[in-house]
């Protein structure tokens, strides 16, 4: 989607940045000294995440580039690095928490990367590893036909041996990142989903086959891949439609290039439930048998959960035995009934997948 108009923090008018990406654009702008105007043309609009959706706001990161993964409380976090370099998102999926974390949503990508990549020097000094992505509060290659992000970031990456990039998606964006220097420090990975959730939940989305050859694409330039099952339904017939899309991931790339594979079952806030109720009076997703979890989001009862999980798991691993999979954010017993094992069996979560980045990203544990 294209932004149907621009606006411009007075602060970085004059940037080169802004002015690169500016030129890739035909709408009308208009530069602003308060980004409360912003925030009120959108604010007032009769439906703010779509009105959110048709604007992009240039600016700065006047906070961290580099944050914590939020996660959630008393369920287990994996550890992960978030690389804050917008937020919101143009596609439209129902089930969307970034309708309701933002308020008002802001369709937002911030141009101060000399800071960006100060912080990100400062992270590679540390000489520990770690896993970082910036599609938490955004999808991560949105961006590419208006910027020039994965340029600067696959590179910079590619030059050091003790983090690796993660960039998650819901598109087949991926072209620019075929003639890049990545030394496999960058791995590109999808969201994926059923063909029925897909067709009724993720509007402006690419198929689910168009994803899957988008994979097959970056591995043969030399990326490692990954896949997230998050958020997965429960629905009448979803067990044979969950086990085809594994099917089809191992038709198009091979088990031994995925450094890992996640799960994760649909949850809520329940703020959502009303943004849902109006934006997408035909979805259904919000009337399963839920329950509120330990952290105040619905959740499928956990019976539910562990039955989908366990067959997952076992439809995986005929394909791959040694492939990583993974939850994100569920408790020790869902872990224990599903896996078999709980993190804490195998030093954490966090060491799981650093071990697992290890081996398919050549990272140094020295």
């Amino acid at each position: 989607m294209q932004p149907l108009k621009i606006y411009i923090d007075q602060q970085i008018a004059d940037s080169p940045l802004t002015e690169s990406i500016m030129s890739r654009f035909k709408c009308p702008s208009l530069t602003v000294r308060n980004v409360q105007e912003v925030y009120s043309s959108i604010a007032q609009a009769d439906d703010p995440v779509q009105k959110g959706k048709e604007i992009l706001f240039l600016t700065r990161n006047k906070g961290a580039f580099v944050k914590k993964c939020p996660g959630t409380s008393y369920y287990t976090c994996c550890g992960y690095k978030i690389l804050h370099i917008g937020t919101f998102c143009s596609m439209d999926c129902s089930y969307c928490i970034l309708q309701s974390y933002f308020h008002p949503p802001v369709l937002q990508y911030f141009v101060n990367h000399e800071a960006l990549l100060l912080e990100l020097d400062d992270l590679f000094a540390e000489k520990k590893i770690y896993r970082i992505g910036t599609g938490e509060f955004t999808d991560s290659m949105i961006w590419e036909p208006w910027t020039d992000l994965s340029s600067l970031l696959v590179p910079k990456f590619s030059g050091q041996s003790i983090a690796v990039l993660e960039l998650k998606t819901k598109t087949t964006a991926v072209n620019r990142l075929k003639k890049l220097q990545h030394n496999r420090k960058t791995i590109v990975s999808w969201s994926l989903n059923t063909k029925k959730v897909i067709y009724d939940e993720e509007r402006n989305t690419a198929s689910l086959s168009a994803r899957l050859k988008a994979a097959a694409k970056c591995e043969s330039w030399g990326y490692p891949v990954a896949f997230h099952f998050d958020p997965m339904f429960i629905y009448d017939g979803c067990e044979e439609d969950y086990k085809q899309v594994v099917e089809q991931i191992f038709s198009h790339v091979s088990s031994e290039n995925i450094v890992w594979i996640s799960l994760g079952t649909f949850r809520y806030m329940p703020s959502l439930k009303t943004i849902i109720q109006t934006r997408f009076p035909d979805s259904k997703i919000i009337y399963g048998e839920f329950i509120s979890g330990m952290d105040g989001k619905m959740r499928y009862f956990k019976p539910l959960r562990i039955n989908l999980y366990s067959k997952m798991l076992r439809w995986i691993r005929e394909y791959s035995p040694d492939v990583m999979v993974y939850f994100c954010m569920e408790d020790d017993e869902v872990w224990k009934k599903s896996f078999g094992f709980i993190p804490s069996d195998r030093g954490g979560l966090s060491k799981m997948l650093d071990k697992s980045a290890t081996i398919h990203c050549g990272l140094d544990q020295s």
